[in-house]
């Protein structure tokens, strides 16, 4: 990320040179998440531009918390942003910043605005306030209120300071143009009472500063240059101007970017329609490995590396689009293709019995870990004369173009041997429970000169399979806009009712089974996935990352 060029590091290039706008100075950005919720994948686009651009530019990136409204904040979620950021491989400068830092300072701003005449106490009603705003076509009117003198401004804003009103009775508007073309820029609301407990302040404060106000007012304290944000925010920019120019002078004056947001395929990126999920046990959790949550993607084996190469694939600019999820599935794919070792896993188990092994023989294998990097090595693999294979790699009676097991048929044993179906097994429903087959002792290896086998299926000896629990993980939604209701479908209803599929069943190889949470593999045939946070070496339990072929591109 921080070697790739953009146009906002074109920007700053021209900034830094000498004549420009901050030529001489340290290159300052900041990442101001609201502690409302946790960090989704679209939160990652603007931390890592945030904190690569810092980076590249050797200069600083502070960690800001948005906390100005405490009715929906909560120290869970500052803990677990400042987990995501590390995990990301970041750190921001010095201590940990918040809005409720600042205050004080930003309530004297405001009074400051209203002694010069540039802010008032309005009383119209929230339905008032949008009535008398106007619209995109017709200006709006002036509030009654607006010419209150100085003095009764001053005396209200410091009752409503003191507690004196309840919520909602009386804001504090900034004095600018009721008929700007601009929407933003119609005296807009920039305190309002809310008697509710903060997470940092506690009781100290009842009214709170509206964003677009705290907002600058916190770059411009902390020595902001470059104020990188999403591209809904442009139009609020000539307000951002607006509070930096009648709050200042600061140097250096914080100067407000913006770049396009990332929007994803089959993915929800709201914090609200987020938080309803968890509440209602729509999912299990912010963590839940279904969520966009940078904390949910950790838990499903998504690593840091591959959700920075996403970001860096998809870019930086001022146009707003919706990236494909295949997208973030092949960086992630192309990242554990590299460094997962390769393990055997079972996941809907049937018994293979090898009825000319000798009995009671155990022998040992060696496989690769991992094919495309050979400095991992090897690893031993045990073999059996029973052993476990999936469900999905016998037929009965095979359909055209079926080339794995069965009754006549010969396969390659991964590693091991050739084997030649004889005859099966099934229970009182007419469900296969054994397959019973020969072996060629002179295949050792899986291989044999002048005799070629179609089918190769992956298995696990049962003398040492270790049972286990294993998450087939898939998209949240089955279609690829779930906010989208043209169709007249809410976003409940277009739920995937297969994003998780869970085999109780089923087995892995020792090897696999003996690792530590969040460790990485590659299944034979079934996918890459990772060991979960409920994982232990006496119940092992893995989630499927990603499958090793995109299916969701295709059902768009």
């Amino acid at each position: 990320m921080e070697n790739n060029t953009n146009f906002i590091h074109d920007m700053i290039d021209e900034d830094l040179k000498e004549g420009g706008r901050y030529y001489g100075k340290t290159v300052h950005t900041r990442f101001p998440p609201e502690p409302n919720g946790y960090l989704h994948i679209g939160h990652a686009k603007a931390l890592c531009i945030d904190f690569g651009t810092a980076e590249k530019y050797g200069g600083l990136c502070n960690l800001r918390f948005d906390d100005t409204n405490p009715s929906k904040e909560d120290t869970e979620y500052v803990d677990a942003i400042k987990e995501d950021i590390h995990w990301l491989g970041y750190d921001w400068a010095g201590d940990v910043y918040y809005a409720s830092d600042y205050f004080t300072r930003m309530y004297e701003c405001a009074v400051s605005l209203i002694k010069r005449g540039l802010a008032y106490v309005c009383e119209l009603s929230p339905d008032e306030v949008r009535e008398y705003r106007g619209t995109l076509t017709e200006p709006g009117k002036n509030s009654p209120y607006r010419d209150r003198s100085v003095e009764e401004n001053l005396d209200l804003f410091a009752r409503m300071k003191a507690g004196e009103f309840e919520d909602g009775s009386r804001v504090l508007r900034a004095k600018i143009d009721m008929a700007s073309p601009n929407m933003n820029m119609r005296d807009p609301v920039i305190y309002r009472i809310l008697h509710a407990h903060h997470h940092k302040t506690g009781n100290n404060w009842c009214i709170y500063p509206m964003y677009d106000f705290a907002h600058p007012l916190e770059d411009a304290f902390e020595g902001i240059t470059h104020s990188l944000c999403s591209i809904e925010f442009k139009d609020h920019r000539p307000l951002y101007d607006w509070v930096v120019e009648k709050c200042g002078p600061f140097d250096p004056a914080p100067n407000q970017t913006e770049f396009a947001r990332l929007n994803l395929t089959y993915t929800m990126m709201s914090k609200r329609y987020l938080r309803q999920m968890v509440e209602t046990g729509i999912v299990s959790g912010w963590d839940d490995p279904r969520m966009p949550t940078l904390c949910g993607l950790r838990r499903r084996g998504y690593t840091p590396n591959s959700i920075k190469n996403f970001i860096q694939t998809v870019g930086v600019s001022t146009s707003n689009s919706t990236v494909d999820y295949s997208l973030l599935e092949y960086c992630i794919r192309d990242d554990l293709n590299k460094v997962a070792p390769r393990a055997s896993a079972v996941l809907d188990p049937i018994r293979l019995v090898i009825d000319n092994y000798p009995e009671g023989q155990v022998e040992e294998f060696e496989a690769d870990v991992n094919p495309e990097n050979p400095e991992m090595g090897k690893r031993k693999v045990s073999f059996s004369g029973e052993l476990y294979i999936e469900r999905a790699d016998f037929m009965a009676e095979p359909v055209k173009g079926y080339f794995r097991l069965f009754p006549g048929n010969e396969v390659r044993l991964k590693y091991a041997y050739y084997v030649r179906c004889e005859s099966y097994e099934t229970d009182a429903e007419g469900n296969v429970t054994v397959v019973h087959a020969t072996y060629d002792p002179a295949s050792r290896g899986g291989w044999l000169e002048g005799r070629k086998v179609k089918g190769t299926i992956h298995w696990v000896s049962a003398h040492d399979a270790v049972p286990a629990e294993i998450r087939l993980y898939d998209q949240l939604f089955s279609d690829p806009a779930p906010m989208d209701d043209s169709d007249g479908r809410s976003w409940e209803e277009k739920l995937n009712p297969e994003s998780l599929v869970v085999c109780k069943n089923a087995f892995v190889e020792p090897y696999a089974a003996a690792c530590e949470k969040n460790a990485h593999f590659q299944f034979l045939r079934n996918g890459f996935f990772s060991s979960d946070d409920d994982h232990t070496q006496e119940k092992p339990v893995f989630n499927r990352t990603v499958s090793l072929k995109d299916t969701w591109a295709k059902k768009a």
